[in-house]
């Protein structure tokens, strides 16, 4: 019986992931029909609408982006229109075949000198456009790590550094990208003013809790409300060891020496127009929906997030409420969940990630028979990690000590793998958070 509950569980993170493939989103929301083509999903903060563009005012159709959605999408968007597109560059982790758009190769979640490259093809891409280019960017998770451009003086490996201390510091992903906007030449809505005077339709496929473009890669297209203050305090809270040149680079930002990122006022912004095409509620409620009729399927939250293990006792605590009172569902259940949770790096790390340490700890905590719990980053790289995460029970820990000890060491990833609880998909090709299915018999 367990297993099959287990078989469930991956049932319905399957689903999610599925539905937020962007062959079958893109597929779903962009249309090209005569002279005008049509892009669907929803304005930030907004409800579902559709844009057209008459492709008769535009001389040139490209298409750009990065992260690890942008290469399936930029076939999808192939596929949907063809000869219309007349090239492009992306950077992803998962490259695709494509005929039109030049893809290249980077490394997530830490930059590599391919993705500079890539990300400097990019930008003089753009540098050629002018107002009669319609531009289509894809911007999707791990965008902040697939277009990368040190800013001013800074390195690649200047970079690497800063991005390995902000990953381990248990700051929140906006913390993060405050951080990230100011030491590039793309993010913070600089490649919005890269591409000006062009028409740009950036399609957002999210990885972050709300949905704010701004957040989502770090915003390239978007307008940054965030400051070189508010960067550097993120730096003081953390207490990050930040290389030298990008403290430097930070304290000349606060002092004004150097250009703030473009806000919402500048004139990059006038003919951008950006949808979100997919998110952690596309995934979720897919998720959600695969359960067989006699289960009663609810979602949770997408908004989950904090540290990692804080997260898996309260599932844990939700699961023992359902065979105890029926509430907030009765049993059989299936409880849906996404976001993102963190883990604050006090060690240096074993192998693992934040939904690994999930769902070890909720292994640990769980004692409700006839319960599973299962956890996965939708892209299929928890973390640094080469798995997408795990499905755990209450039987999952036959050593409470080696379990405890994982957990200390964020080694959850071991002690996982010797039980064969490992949930490995391999990179999916999308990105839209974590997702997380809690099943109780």
């Amino acid at each position: 019986m367990t297993d099959a509950l287990h078989r469930l569980a991956q049932t319905c993170l399957d689903a999610g992931i599925d539905a937020a493939q962007p062959a079958r989103v893109v597929a779903e929301s962009v249309a090209a029909a005569d002279d005008t083509l049509t892009i669907g999903g929803r304005p930030p903060g907004g409800e579902d609408s559709s844009v057209p563009y008459d492709l008769t005012a535009y001389d040139e159709l490209l298409v750009v982006g990065g992260g690890n959605a942008a290469g399936t999408a930029a076939a999808a968007l192939e596929t949907e229109l063809g000869a219309r597109i007349d090239g492009g560059v992306v950077v992803s982790d998962v490259p695709m075949e494509t005929d039109r758009v030049t893809m290249i190769e980077g490394s997530h979640p830490v930059p590599d000198e391919t993705a500079v490259d890539g990300t400097r093809r990019l930008r003089e891409l753009l540098a050629d456009a002018d107002e009669r280019t319609l531009v289509l960017a894809v911007v999707t998770g791990g965008g902040s790590a697939l277009l990368p451009a040190p800013a001013g003086d800074l390195t690649l490996d200047d970079l690497r550094a800063a991005t390995e201390q902000l990953l381990a510091s248990g700051a929140s992903i906006d913390e993060i990208n405050a951080v990230r906007k100011h030491c590039s030449a793309t993010k913070g809505g600089r490649l919005a003013a890269a591409a000006s005077p062009a028409t740009v339709a950036a399609l957002v496929f999210s990885d972050v809790v709300g949905n704010d473009p701004a957040v989502v890669a770090s915003g390239p297209f978007t307008p940054d409300p965030s400051t070189y203050a508010e960067a550097r305090a993120v730096a003081d809270r953390y207490d990050l060891d930040l290389p030298d040149a990008v403290e430097s680079w930070l304290s000349q930002g606060v002092a004004g020496a150097v250009p703030e990122t473009p806000g919402p006022e500048d004139s990059a912004f006038e003919r951008v127009t950006t949808r979100i095409l997919a998110d952690g509620y596309t995934a979720a409620s897919a998720a959600a929906e695969a359960a067989p009729d006699e289960y009663e399927s609810v979602i949770l939250s997408t908004r989950v997030r904090g540290e990692a293990r804080a997260a898996a006792q309260s599932h844990v605590a939700i699961a023992e409420q359902i065979r105890a009172t029926g509430d907030p569902v009765a049993p059989p259940a299936v409880v849906v969940s996404g976001g993102e949770t963190t883990v604050t790096l006090d060690t240096d790390p074993g192998r693992g990630g934040p939904n690994q340490e999930f769902a070890l700890a909720a292994a640990l905590e769980l004692d409700t028979e006839g319960a599973v719990v299962a956890a996965v980053d939708t892209d299929g790289v928890d973390g640094a990690s080469e798995v997408a995460g795990a499905s755990v029970d209450r039987e999952t820990v036959t050593d409470v000590t080696a379990a405890r000890c994982a957990l200390t060491d964020h080694d959850a990833g071991s002690y996982l793998a010797d039980v064969d609880a490992l949930i490995d998909t391999g990179s999916t090709g999308t990105n839209v958070n974590d997702l997380r299915v809690l099943v109780v018999r």
